[in-house]
């Protein structure tokens, strides 16, 4: 099984792929965790994501279509995957697109969750104060100035991917502002004929 989850940030994403990762036992290729082992290890390419990042900025399609092309090709993943995160741009959908027919395999579903972006700054801002509570560290792109920054510029170079995906006939959407269970069992009703 191969999916896609697009939504804005903090939209549930991660936390629906990792359900699914699990029940299906295939990975959850998150770019955004990618690219912070990336940069944690101090790599050149994740030294080069570090400071995009920093600025609230999305990563370019070169290192992320790089890093997503190298991981597909994993052992783990040829039972499936699920995307959290990518494709971003309808660029980069295009270039999955090649990427997976090169390697001769397709999306069975692209999940959309749709969500209010006050909502989700709040959510943000929850997921920090959780955090810190919590006494873990909280992510340099976690405050409102840098949140803001993300939800602009997914409205404008990620939101086209629905049009993209819905030509495709790829597209399903969900409601993200319901429960998390509720927002899985409606994830699960439409990957029944996958």
């Amino acid at each position: 099984m191969r999916l896609i989850f697009l939504g804005p940030p903090g939209a549930g994403k991660g936390t629906q792929a990792k359900y699914l990762a699990e029940k299906y036992a295939i990975p959850q290729l998150s770019t955004g965790d990618m690219l912070r082992t990336a940069v944690a290890n101090e790599t050149e390419i994740g030294k080069r994501a570090k400071a995009v990042m920093d600025a609230g900025q999305l990563v370019s399609d070169e290192i992320v279509n790089q890093i997503v092309s190298e991981r597909i090709d994993a052992d783990d993943c040829a039972r499936g995957f699920i995307l959290d995160g990518y494709p971003r741009t309808v660029p980069q959908a295009r270039a999955l697109a090649r990427m997976l027919e090169e390697k001769g395999q397709r999306l069975d579903a692209v999940i959309e969750l749709k969500v209010d972006e006050d909502a989700l700054i709040r959510r943000m801002e929850n997921r920090v104060a959780e955090t810190t509570a919590a006494g873990g560290s909280v992510r340099s792109d976690d405050n409102p100035e840098a949140f803001r920054k993300r939800l602009v510029e997914y409205r404008e170079k990620t939101a086209p991917l629905s049009a993209y995906y819905a030509g495709t006939g790829e597209l399903k959407v969900v409601n993200g502002m319901a429960d998390v269970g509720d927002v899985t069992a409606e994830i699960e009703k439409i990957l029944i004929p996958a």
